[in-house]
Order: C-alpha cells, then structure tokens, then sequence
C-alpha cells in the first residue's frame, strides 16, 4: 500500500552531540497518512552510512541528464575543489531500518520528548491525543548491524496514555525544552490542553482547555528558557502568548499575518525570536521586546508563492532557520546577510552567467531545494550541524549543503 509519512521528528541518540564525520546515523520517527485507517502505523527508523556526495557549482548538462540525482550515495570524481553537498534520499522503506508500531486513523503530527527521546507524543485525526514508550524498538534497531526493513510485521503496542478530550482533531503539539515531560495539545476547535507528568509514564491531563484563538490551533511552542511560557498560532491570524501560571487566557495575543498562521518556530540560540509561517506563502520574524511598540515584525519575506508548510531554527546557529512550502521547495536563510555587490559579480564571473538568479533574490536566501512533491515537515538534527531532514508526498530527504557549514561556529555547544 502507498503510504505517505505527513509528520515525523528526529530522535536523540546517544551518538555524541557535535557530528561532523561523515558517515553519519540518524534515528527518527514518522506517522503515516494511509488510505484506510487500519492501515496507518509510527515507524521507528534509523538510517546509517550517510556519506557525502560532490555536485558540480554550474552543472555540465540539465539536470533530467544528471545520473547523480538518484538516491544513492557515491563519490564523484570531478574537480577537486567543488562544494560537496549531501542529499540523501529515503524513498519509505526501502534502504533503512524500520520498526512499524500500528496506530489508528492518520498521524497528524508526532513529536519525540528531547529529554526522554523514547517518549513520543502523536496527534490522530480521530481526535486521539496518544504518549507512546518507543524504548524497545530504538533499543532493538540501536543493536541491529542488519540493514533493510526488519521483517513486515506491525508491532501492536498499548500507548501509555490516550486522551479524548478534544473536540476535534488538531495538529499543534509539543513538549516542554525545559520541564521534563511537560506538554501542550491544540486542536481545530480552538483548545489547547495542558499535560503534566505524575510519573515516567504518566500524565495528568487538564480537563479545561486555554482558549484565546477564534479559530483552529495550528502550531504551538514551549518556550526555550521559560518554564510556564509557550506560544500559539491560528487559523484567525493571531499569535498568542500564553503563562500557564495566570489562567486560560492569552497573556499577549497579536496579529502576524493577514492569512492563516500555519507553523511557528521559537529560536533556542534568542530567545526573544519567533518565525512564522503563513497560508499565503510569506513568513515574518518576530521580535517579542517589541510587544509594547504593538509591532514585533523585524523581518518579512514573500519568496513562497504557495503556503509554508514548516519553520525551523537552527539548532547551532541563531541567524539561521530552514523553510518549507506547498511550492515544492526548501530554502535555507541567513538573516545576518546583506547584499554585497562584489561577491555577486564574482559568482557571476566564476559561473559565466549560466546561472540567471532573479534579480530580486532576497540576499538572507543561503540555499533552495527541489526535486521533493508536496513539502510537509522539516527538522534540523540537533546533534549533528547543518544536517536538515525534510519528509515530502515522495518521501524523506536528509541534506547538508556545504554553504550552511561555512556560517556555523567551528567548535559545537
């Protein structure tokens, strides 16, 4: 059966926290979109020997001609001094290791804990809010020299907890950076519902939900540093600003864009940096010591032309964030750039005008890519720089381009 993987995150493991030798191992887990509910399953991966590959700066032919787009992973011999560029492509469950756990109805959203990374938090479109204990598969693939699926069968595990009081599905989930086992849900119906840990394994869910949006939750996120602040963003337009200590109203709420607020990020490296990401293709970059002046917008970009899908922050490098949209790309931005003239003409020499970049490309744009159908979800793995996984209708790709190594610091925190 054809299943499409809508949502996934990445899970810490016990590799080491500053990656830069190649070849590298990635542990994730997605949820799946199938046609049928019964069909639907979280898959628990991991993925090894990913090892680089060089692209050429100008390419010699088009790009339907280059036999390096496949999803293998090889070395090139061309000129010695090309940029080399990962991009690793998973087509589902070919090449890697995979454990399936059965899940009913679609994943919309799942989201591993950072603290306990065998804990994981998954939203169902049955309207299910569901914790899962993950330990024994990442246990068993951890072990496991053996590449390729391990076996077809569905493992049928109980979740730790499954929640059903929301009126509606929603996609807004996520945990606590700094309470251990803290968690926030948001739905459709405009209700976020806060979830604190009683043990390792459980949860006491608050039966009366915050309500400050006029309109569907769509993203939601704890703050890096606060323990009782998160965010939220809507349908409505809104952003709202939320401390769990005074009540289920909005502590601040404001409007970010004039069209759904799809996803947002909170920057872990500034902590007074929001990115959001709207229906109609734009993101802004919010300033929260800007409250007061009633306009936190210090950036605003309109290079999407369809809705942004997910935004992300750099985990290493507090400029720097990934951004995904409906328009079949992923682009890459530096927001400490600025437009210099001379290192322009230079590309433009060294490449003999074969490349036509639009005259108003905005300078911050460190990096575009394509070639992924109906861009859904990405993420930055924290644990190894520059490393972007990004999981589409035609499944998952992991890349490294060479020009986000050069921005971040040499020596990882």
């Amino acid at each position: 059966n054809w299943v499409i993987f809508d949502s996934f995150d990445i899970v810490r493991d016990s590799l080491g926290s500053d990656r830069k030798d190649f070849p590298h191992t990635v542990y994730f887990v997605a949820g799946t979109q199938a046609e049928k509910a019964s069909w639907n399953s979280i898959g628990v991966f991991k993925v090894s020997n990913i090892s680089g590959k060089r692209r050429e700066l100008v390419p010699k032919k088009s790009s339907e001609d280059d036999p390096d787009m496949d999803g293998e992973s090889s070395d090139s011999d061309d000129s010695e001094d090309e940029e080399e560029d990962l991009l690793y492509i998973v087509p589902f469950f070919s090449l890697e290791q995979l454990r399936k756990v059965a899940h009913h109805g679609s994943v919309n959203r799942i989201r591993a804990m950072g603290q306990n990374p065998h804990i994981c938090a998954s939203w169902a479109d049955s309207g299910h809010v569901q914790v899962w204990d993950f330990s024994s598969h990442l246990n068993a693939l951890a072990e496991s020299e053996t590449e390729g699926i391990q076996g077809s069968s569905v493992f049928n595990q109980a979740p730790l907890v499954n929640f059903r009081g929301h009126k509606d599905e929603g996609y807004a989930i996520d945990w606590s950076p700094v309470v251990v086992g803290r968690l926030a849900t948001g739905d459709c119906k405009n209700c976020i519902h806060l979830w604190e840990p009683t043990s390792d394994s459980t949860w006491n869910v608050d039966p009366t939900p915050f309500i400050g949006h006029s309109a569907s939750v769509e993203d939601l996120q704890w703050s890096p540093t606060e323990p009782h602040a998160f965010v939220s963003c809507s349908v409505d337009g809104t952003i709202a600003i939320w401390d769990i200590r005074i009540g289920k109203s909005p502590a601040a709420s404001f409007k970010a864009h004039d069209a759904d607020v799809n996803v947002i990020s909170w920057n872990r490296q500034a902590s007074c940096m929001l990115a959001s990401g709207s229906d109609d293709g734009t993101f802004s970059i919010h300033d929260f010591r800007l409250l007061k002046d009633g306009n936190t917008v210090v950036a605003h970009f309109k290079y999407h032309k369809y809705p942004v899908t997910s935004i992300e922050w750099s985990p290493h490098e507090a400029s720097t964030l990934a951004v995904s949209s409906s328009d079949n790309q992923l682009t890459i931005w530096d927001l400490s750039l600025e437009k210099d003239e001379e290192e322009e003409a230079e590309f433009k020499a060294q490449t003999k005008e074969l490349v036509n970049a639009p005259q108003d490309l905005p300078p911050q744009l460190l990096f575009v890519h394509q070639g992924q159908k109906d861009l859904k979800e990405l993420h930055w793995h924290a644990q190894i720089p520059g490393m972007i996984v990004s999981t589409a209708a035609d499944g998952f790709n992991i890349l490294m381009p060479s020009n986000i190594q050069s921005t971040l610091p040499s020596n990882g925190s």
